[in-house]
């Protein structure tokens, strides 16, 4: 098939390019300009990606990514078929020329072969492309803001527009990410401390809101990255306006707030979302298969670690009700437990190891399970070896760190000759991912997701409820 578009598109474009040639004897050197992109659900701001590129010279290059390029750069959820992508960039009349980006490097090699004076691309990837200033003169374009919509009336997926709710640390990872998953855009940020929502959305070229109610009437769905404590308000707030809701984890803190969020989303009809990051990445989907394929027979025993230093100033470590080590890591180690072994616990408690203000630098929980036990162990301020082990009665499978990143395993068993290796990617931030799952479920309807269920969101919930009660005593 591919090869049947290239030789369509070598006719075309040979036949426009004699044609401007012709057009232009005795005038100035032709100008070239290049630039490419996915332009899946065709929208007004490729639209005026291309006017302006257009704009910039005498001939116009477009190059259009294959599905095989986009997912192997990480592009997630491309709708149209690269046909389709081509056609749409035909029709708008700016492209003297169209091409297929079909792998990494190409766009060096394409500038060479096509004696191109100007590369160009979105200000999204504003520096990324420096490096091709040495071969030809590179220009970033204003990217046009808010789009909503496609501007194709026979399409039947619209742009889902979602707003921020907070801007720190992970809104800024957040932002990089959504720009790899196809059919979503996001409309501005929202913080009630205004200054720092408008350096923000300056940064990243989005708007910032002051008022909460133009906030929710702006967008259709709601990221919320606020600190923990304000998670449960705002995902009801937003519920309430018919918004769809990824919040970053831990969701909420208490079980009976888990269980009220669930049923509001579902009384209006919208997704509400835990965003735990490894819980979608295909990795740790591949792990879960295998685990639970009987491979290493029945599971017995879970141990998971995730251990970072954070800096004695930091909020993990100052935020006296909020933060500390399991808060702000029990998520993760409690994810592979609650997949593997279940919600149904017979009992657990926790040990930890505090600073000089009382927060936990360490801690251990210990789950016993009808059939097994289960550890999970998270530290901000103690440096423990990272991994994740399942151990079965014929075999255990082991992922080293990061393996909340999940990209390779072993399992091994009694042979100890006998290991078996698994791999899979794991792109950028990972949060494509649950970025990706969140739209697939608003798009598709659907109710409610195995790779992180309601059960395991709510029983992740009530854990985080009880380590207050017991270690803060909130």
């Amino acid at each position: 098939m591919l090869d049947l578009i290239r030789n369509y598109l070598k006719n075309i474009n040979r036949v426009r390019y004699e044609i401007i040639c012709l057009s232009n004897i005795g005038r100035r050197k032709m100008v070239k300009v290049i630039t490419y992109g996915t332009f899946d659900l065709f929208h007004e701001g490729h639209y005026r990606l291309l006017q302006r590129a257009k704009a910039l010279g005498d001939y116009l290059i477009v190059g259009v990514t294959t599905e095989n390029y986009d997912k192997a750069r990480g592009k997630l959820g491309v709708v149209d078929s690269v046909i389709t992508r081509i056609e749409n960039v035909k029709k708008t009349g700016f492209a003297d020329e169209v091409i297929i980006e079909e792998s990494a490097g190409q766009k060096f090699n394409d500038i060479k072969k096509y004696h191109v004076d100007i590369f160009t691309v979105g200000s999204d990837w504003t520096g990324y492309f420096d490096y091709l200033n040495d071969c030809c003169k590179v220009v970033y374009l204003e990217r046009t803001r808010n789009i909503s919509s496609t501007m194709l009336r026979e399409q039947r997926h619209r742009i889902m527009r979602i707003g921020i709710i907070g801007n720190g640390r992970i809104a800024n990872r957040f932002i990089p990410e959504v720009r790899l998953v196809s059919g979503i855009s996001v409309q501005g940020v929202y913080n009630p401390h205004s200054h720092s929502a408008r350096q923000f959305a300056k940064k990243w070229e989005i708007d910032a809101y002051e008022d909460i109610e133009q906030f929710y009437c702006a967008v259709d769905a709601v990221y919320i990255a606020s600190p923990h404590k304000t998670h449960y308000g705002y995902i009801i707030e937003a519920l309430k306006h018919g918004k769809h809701v990824l919040c970053e984890k831990p969701m909420v803190l208490q079980k009976n707030q888990a269980v009220e969020a669930y049923v509001c989303a579902k009384e209006h009809g919208v997704v509400l979302f835990e965003g735990i990051k490894t819980a979608y990445c295909p990795g740790f989907q591949k792990l879960l298969g295998i685990a639970c394929s009987g491979v290493i027979g029945n599971i017995r025993n879970v141990e998971a670690c995730f251990t970072k230093l954070e800096h004695k100033d930091s909020r993990e470590l100052t935020d006296l009700r909020y933060g500390g080590s399991f808060i702000e890591l029990g998520s993760y180690v409690m994810l592979p437990i609650l997949k593997l072994m279940g919600v149904d616990y017979e009992r657990f408690f926790f040990d930890s190891i505090k600073g000089d203000n009382g927060l936990d630098l360490f801690t251990k929980v210990t789950l016993r399970y009808k059939t097994g036990l289960a550890t999970a162990t998270c530290g901000l301020g103690v440096k423990s070896e990272g991994r994740l082990l399942i151990a079965g009665t014929k075999g255990y499978i082991v992922v080293e760190a990061p393996w909340w990143k999940t990209s390779y395993f072993e399992v091994h068993y009694e042979d100890v000759g006998r290991v078996d290796k698994y791999s899979e990617v794991f792109l950028g931030e990972g949060l494509r991912y649950e970025i990706g799952e969140f739209l697939f479920r608003i798009n598709r309807g659907v109710k409610d997701d195995f790779k992180l269920t309601r059960g395991e969101s709510v029983a992740l919930a009530g854990i985080m409820e009880q380590f207050l009660k017991e270690m803060r005593g909130i």
